[in-house]
C-alpha cells in the first residue's frame, strides 16, 4: 500500500540551507549535561545550555 493511500503524504525533500533557515528563524535550544567520573566518583560535571537564533540587522538610521 502506497503512503498516500494510507492517508500520509510522501516526505518532502528540503535542502539543508532551507532547514537551517527555518530553525534559526524560530530559534534552537541545545541542552546537555556531561559528567566525567572514575570508579563511580564524579570528577567533572559540565552543564551546557545554548540558544541559537538569527540576528536581524538594526536600521542604523532608525529612531534614537
Amino acid at each position: 500500500m502506497a503512503p498516500a493511500e494510507r492517508g500520509r503524504l510522501p516526505p518532502e525533500r528540503v535542502a539543508l540551507v532551507d532547514l537551517l533557515d527555518r530553525l534559526l528563524a524560530g530559534g534552537v535550544v541545545v541542552h546537555g549535561d556531561l559528567t566525567l567520573s572514575i570508579a563511580d566518583v564524579d570528577l567533572v560535571r559540565i552543564s551546557l545550555r545554548v540558544l541559537i537564533n538569527s540576528v536581524t540587522q538594526l536600521d542604523p538610521g532608525g529612531a534614537s
